[in-house]
């Protein structure tokens, strides 16, 4: 087991770095297909449930009714973004919840567009104001020293931060 876990941190690490560098070489594609976003979103909430889980957390998906049931974006780097998200909030949530929710903003009837505002909320340790405005810069994080005892390397909130950005 220890050899495993060890495995997919590397396998996480090589992948973070393979998508930084291909975001900052203009290389990364993102594609514009048709997916549920519900479904999505129930999928991103089972697959962090049993981790959830473990740490005793409870998780909130909450989804706006007025949701397009079919969305066109891209669902792979959506799910990126939103795990990272999730990933982060679950490492530094001891107790108490996770709220993931999403719901259109500026849905006018008729329109063909719809721009979804995702959010993901936990009751953790939370980020001091000052280091909040670096969070989103390749290896930076709020504080070193918790990269002991929490890991990371500090490029998923980068690598979220362009994805949104190229996701518009």
């Amino acid at each position: 087991s220890i050899a495993k876990s060890s495995a997919e941190s590397l396998l996480s690490l090589i992948n973070d770095i393979l998508d930084h560098s291909k975001i900052e070489a203009g290389m990364l594609v993102i594609e514009s297909i048709s997916f549920d976003g519900r479904q999505l979103l129930e999928n991103i909430a089972d697959s962090m449930a049993l981790t959830v889980s473990k740490k005793n957390l409870d998780m909130i998906l909450d989804v706006d009714p007025k949701l397009p049931k079919q969305l066109v974006g891209d669902p792979n780097r959506l799910r990126q973004v939103l795990s990272n998200l999730l990933s982060n909030a679950v490492k530094f949530t001891s107790e108490g919840h996770i709220r993931i929710s999403a719901k259109p903003v500026d849905l006018e009837p008729g329109q063909n567009n719809v721009r979804i505002r995702f959010c993901v909320e936990d009751t953790g340790i939370g980020i001091a104001k000052e280091k909040q405005s670096g969070l989103f810069q390749a290896f930076e994080q709020a504080d070193v020293s918790t990269t002991r005892k929490y890991g990371g390397t500090g490029l998923g909130l980068a690598i979220t931060r362009r994805l949104a950005q190229l996701m518009g």
